[in-house]
């Protein structure tokens, strides 16, 4: 089987306000989830890969690969499948057509579907209905009838067809502005359709609380079960003096002091990666990098985090939040908040929302009130099997 895949990602968001295809879901766009679980899959030889305008300017560049084609979408659904189709390869047998805002799919249930659409021509994914049904038919929402539910099924995608069963669908009802999704135009076409059975946490983002659900899932499955959810502290202070850079949060400022210290002396990292290996159970900095070691000297602190993010995945913890307070005299730092704590997110791979950063003085008390050091505090929240 040469299977191909249009990942239907041109919609605009209208009920999200912004294209839903595109919001953060742990750290990345939802519809990466997608495109790297079909990636994954043996019988996917290419993706057409279907974005709005904006998108493909935005997005394009960065998700087209040698297995990955950037398509512009059209006004409807299925002129955006139309357009994915077109571009798919001539010795492409069976074609999948997801949703980009589906981001939870399974390998094994894309494998069901093609071998299954293999062999029957047309299937969709679906779960059976599991709250009773009412049939409403009056605008004062007066329920008419209460349908047998084990007659309904939620369909689902991918919804998988042999090429030329899609192609005859799409070609006879080009007209067709109102199906929702492909499998209504292959019936009409008089092709019959299969159920494959999937599972519940495929679910698709249209609304505000699905994405929290989708959220709350992809953390579990990332640790492959249950989870807890953990708090770590961490803290750090370094010396100021002359003829050093001044590194803050992995990035460098113009100053005429810089942090004393084994390593470059960012005590924000320092004090990030201390409060998020905590918060797993995994110690601190230097166990890692003892500051006594000479083959480490002048290390730049994002090595440190790294590492310290390696570790976490390792112990499958997933870093969920940071919350970072700086405390200094000099230099003044509010005009540098945004890119300090968009840096932080960067080497932590979090979502900017998922960092926290202030700075505050000391009231020209003690050290730190003289100008002489810099320290950090900071909290990490982990999520842990």
């Amino acid at each position: 089987m040469r299977a191909g895949v249009i990942l239907v990602a041109a919609g605009t968001g209208t009920r999200m306000g912004r294209p839903k295809q595109f919001l953060p879901l742990l750290g990345r766009p939802v519809v990466e989830w997608s495109l790297e679980t079909f990636l994954d899959v043996p019988e996917v030889a290419e993706i057409a890969l279907v974005l709005a305008g904006e998108s493909m300017k935005t997005h394009g560049k960065r998700l087209a690969s040698e297995r990955v084609r950037i398509v512009e979408g059209g006004a409807t659904r299925m002129d955006s499948v139309r357009a994915g189709l077109a571009c798919l390869s001539a010795d492409i047998d069976v074609v999948a057509v997801h949703d980009g805002a589906r981001p939870l799919v399974t390998r094994e249930v894309i494998a069901s579907c093609l071998a299954e659409a293999q062999e029957s021509g047309a299937v969709v994914p679906a779960v059976p209905v599991k709250d009773t049904l009412k049939k409403v038919t009056s605008k004062q929402l007066w329920v008419a009838e209460t349908p047998m539910r084990s007659q309904f099924w939620l369909a689902q995608t991918p919804q998988c067809y042999r090429r030329e069963v899609l192609e005859d669908a799409l070609a006879r009802f080009q007209k067709d502005k109102a199906a929702t999704d492909e499998s209504q135009l292959v019936e009409r076409a008089g092709h019959k359709v299969k159920i494959v059975q999937s599972t519940y946490e495929n679910i698709k983002i249209t609304t505000p609380e699905d994405l929290a659900v989708a959220d709350a899932l992809m953390v579990r499955r990332a640790a492959g079960g249950p989870r807890e959810t953990r708090t770590g502290f961490g803290f750090d202070i370094h010396r100021l003096v002359a003829d050093r850079e001044l590194w803050l949060a992995g990035v460098k400022l113009k100053h005429d002091k810089g942090l004393l210290g084994h390593s470059d002396g960012d005590v924000v990292l320092h004090a990030a990666c201390d409060a998020a290996l905590g918060a797993a159970g995994l110690g601190e900095i230097g166990m890692m990098f003892p500051p006594d070691d000479p083959k480490i000297k002048g290390i730049a602190s994002k090595e440190i985090v790294a590492k310290t993010v390696e570790k976490l995945e390792e112990r499958k913890a997933v870093l969920l939040h940071l919350d970072l307070t700086l405390v200094a005299e000099e230099p003044k730092l509010r005009p540098h908040y945004d890119k300090l704590k968009g840096s932080v997110a960067e080497l932590f791979k979090l979502e900017n929302g998922r960092v926290s950063f202030k700075a505050k003085s000391h009231e020209k008390l003690g050290e730190i009130g003289r100008g002489e050091a810099i320290a950090c505090y900071a909290v990490a929240t982990v999520s842990m099997a």
